[in-house]
C-alpha cells in the first residue's frame, strides 16, 4: 500500500510556471511506477506523464511534450511534476498515481492514488 499526497497547484497566468510535488508514504516507493494526470471539467482523465522505477526512463503526453518534465527522488518518497509555458488548456485538477506491476498509461492501470491537486492557468 503507498498513500500519495499532492501539493503545489496554484493559479498562474499563461506562459508561467509551476512544480506540483507527490508525497509517498509507504514502503519501496523506489519500486513504484509514479505518473500524473490530469481531469479538466465535464472531461476524462488523462495520463499526462510516467516516471519508471530506473529513473531515466519517462514517457510523456504529446499535449505536455518539451513544457513538464516528471522526475523523482527516492530519497524523500517524493516525485514531482515541473511545469513549464502552461497554457490555459492546462487547467486541470492534477493527480498523482502509483502502480507496482505492468507498464501501461492508461488511469486503470495505476492502483494508488492521491486527492489532487488544482492547476488552473489564465489567459
Amino acid at each position: 500500500q503507498v498513500q500519495l499526497v499532492e501539493s503545489g497547484g496554484g493559479l498562474v497566468q499563461a506562459g508561467g510556471s509551476l512544480r506540483l510535488s507527490c508525497a509517498a508514504s509507504g514502503r519501496s516507493f523506489s519500486s513504484y511506477s509514479m505518473g500524473w494526470f490530469r481531469q479538466a471539467p465535464g472531461k476524462e482523465r488523462e495520463f499526462v506523464a510516467v516516471i519508471r522505477w530506473i529513473i531515466t526512463s519517462t514517457y510523456y503526453a504529446d499535449s505536455v511534450k518539451g513544457r513538464f518534465t516528471i522526475s523523482r527522488d527516492n530519497a524523500k518518497n517524493t516525485v514531482y511534476l515541473q511545469m513549464n509555458s502552461l497554457k490555459p488548456e492546462d487547467t486541470a485538477v492534477y493527480y498523482c498515481a502509483a502502480r507496482l506491476y505492468g507498464s501501461g498509461n492508461s488511469p486503470a492501470d495505476f492502483n494508488f492514488w492521491g486527492q489532487g491537486t488544482q492547476v488552473t492557468v489564465s489567459s
